[in-house]
């Protein structure tokens, strides 16, 4: 038995179809690149769920997880957990990520602290001006308000 399909006359006539013509019949259209971006919302926002998990962990310098982490460790594990791979330093993640404006910013993109040009912190960021993070020895994954505006911003692919 073959599955017939109903495709209105306009298309059949022209034999394919653009964007414009489908539209024009009311097909949908989505602007290129719309699914990748929320393709990327979605994981992000999953790894911010991740990172928030690890509350309390304990710091340890270059520790990836589950239960100790440095910062870039800790966004390391949490994109992985999602299916991300992100390099290993704070300075080698904000190279792979797309720079966004700091109005740009969502949850879940990475926030990087600068020195110059220099990289040397990362969390992710959580909305209101928090980011989730492994900050340093002594203390925990926490969460905490951005204290300075030496701070970029990356989106993770």
């Amino acid at each position: 038995m073959t599955a017939q399909v109903h495709v209105p006359s306009l298309l059949t006539r022209a034999g394919t179809a653009t964007v414009l013509t489908l539209a024009a019949v009311g097909g949908s259209v989505i602007a290129p690149g719309a699914v990748a971006e929320a393709q990327a919302a979605a994981h992000s926002a999953k790894a911010l769920n991740v990172a928030a998990s690890k509350k309390g962990s304990p710091y340890r310098y270059g520790a990836t997880g589950p239960h100790r982490f440095d910062c870039s460790g800790l966004t390391m594990y949490a994109f992985k957990k999602v299916g991300k791979k992100l390099p290993r330093t704070a300075q080698q993640q904000y190279n792979k990520t797309r720079h966004i404006s700091a109005s740009q910013r969502r949850r879940g993109d990475l926030v990087f602290f600068h020195w110059g040009r220099s990289v040397y912190h990362v969390g992710i960021y959580a909305g209101r001006g928090r980011i989730w993070h492994s900050p340093k020895s002594g203390a925990v994954v926490r969460l905490e308000r951005i204290w300075t505006r030496g701070v970029w911003y990356g989106r993770v692919r």
